[in-house]
């Protein structure tokens, strides 16, 4: 079948999905879970040819974890995140690091030839959560507020919080042959990430205090917030880029340093994330599972699945637990934010990324594996979980003595 009718294909499933979106939502059956089998079985039925197709898919999958790291960094309020005993905060500074440590630990007992920065590489792909899967938590009625919203700042940040380690030891796995073939490894990391924050920085500011100003000045609206990030989310890519620093890295801090010179004037970022956001992020799933899972899925080995499971079943509930310890919340509650912690389009685009980057890796297809088999777990049990874990809430489970942001009270 021909390129055109597999697009054909794909666009009338968007449409699909459409017209039943809301009773999509209220079911087990997320769009991101949709898309995720939909790619997959469309690559099946030959509907999407990888050896045509998968560059195209890639650099779709690429703009998209571009623009969403921009508008999730935008959209966060730092001085409501960090203040206080902020549950979110705890989970990012404590939770995120430890599950890195102990997913290396993990790694190293279940995977013993691996080589150890590989290793370590795998642990932070795996290592941050997803917030399109974690949305029919977030959004349940059942489910308390600030519950919801502690969900939804972690894992809408994590991905920019792992980002860093993973740019770090993809440079200290591939270190040696830099060193000969290249430049020194210690230049590539300063290059990768310094000069990518430092850009994406700088050009989040001068973007945000320039769309300040024309607000103010009534040059523009809100009607345009939503083209103004996706222009900047690719400027400071493309600037990183140009300039030897990670891309990525530089959408993140740019989308921060946006977000906090239009603080209290950027509603048209969480506009732009329930619509425009949404159709990058079910893409996406669908690249995820036309690309990776056929690409990865026949490397897969039952060591590789034991550390996955673990990585879900005990590494991020240990850590998370720890993270918590002293918050003031119950048993109940941490286990609740223990387990839903999906694996989704960070884990899947952070593979693509370091397989891009690095193509001097070692353990090039079972890390593709590993971010596969990882994905398609975690859609399924979490998505099937989602339910049954909302009923053991109510609507009021938990609001007193927490602030909606994660806060702790003094009440």
């Amino acid at each position: 079948m021909t390129a055109e009718w597999g697009v054909l294909a794909v666009a009338a499933l968007v449409f699909v999905y459409a017209l039943f979106g809301k009773r999509l939502s209220d079911s087990i059956l997320t769009g991101p879970m949709l898309f995720l089998f939909a790619g997959w079985g469309f690559h099946s039925l030959g509907l999407i040819e990888l050896g045509h197709g998968a560059r195209g898919l890639y650099i779709l999958a690429e703009i998209s974890l571009v623009v969403l790291l921009f508008a999730d960094a935008a959209a966060i309020d730092p001085s409501r995140l960090w203040r206080g005993a902020s549950i979110p905060a705890r989970m990012l500074i404590f939770g995120l690091p430890l599950a890195i440590l102990f997913g290396f630990l993990a790694g190293a007992g279940l995977l013993p030839n691996w080589p150890l920065w590989e290793l370590a590489l795998v642990a932070a792909i795996l290592a941050p959560t997803d917030a399109a899967l974690s949305q029919p938590i977030i959004t349940d009625p059942r489910i308390p507020e600030r519950i919801g919203r502690s969900l939804s700042a972690e894992s809408g940040l994590n991905d920019g919080f792992a980002l860093p380690f993973v740019l770090f030891f993809g440079c200290f796995a591939v270190g040696g042959v830099h060193n000969e073939v290249q430049v020194p490894w210690w230049v590539f990391v300063g290059q990768q990430v310094g000069l990518g924050a430092l850009i994406g920085g700088v050009i989040g500011y001068a973007g945000g205090w320039l769309l300040r100003l024309a607000q103010d000045r009534g040059l523009t609206s809100d009607r345009f917030g939503g083209i103004a990030v996706l222009a900047l989310a690719g400027i400071a890519y493309l600037a990183a880029q140009g300039g030897h620093g990670n891309g990525f890295l530089a959408a993140f801090v740019a989308g921060l340093a946006f977000g906090e010179v239009l603080r209290g004037r950027s509603r048209f970022v969480f506009e732009f994330i329930e619509t425009e956001g949404q159709i990058l992020t079910v893409l996406s799933f669908f690249v995820i599972g036309a690309v990776l899972l056929p690409e990865g899925l026949p490397h897969v080995t039952w060591p590789m699945v034991a550390l996955v499971l673990a990585s879900l079943f005990i590494l991020r509930p240990i850590t998370i637990w720890l993270s918590l310890a002293g918050a003031g919340i119950g048993t109940k509650e941490k286990l609740f934010y223990g387990w839903f912690g999906p694996r989704g389009l960070a884990t899947a685009l952070f593979a693509l990324l370091v397989l891009d980057a690095f193509d001097l890796l070692t353990m090039r297809d079972e890390i593709l594996a590993m971010a596969a088999i990882a994905v398609l777990l975690s859609a399924v049990l979490h998505g099937l979980t989602a339910a049954p874990a909302a009923k053991l809430f109510d609507k009021d489970a938990g609001r007193d003595g927490t602030a909606s942001d994660g806060t702790l009270t003094d009440t």
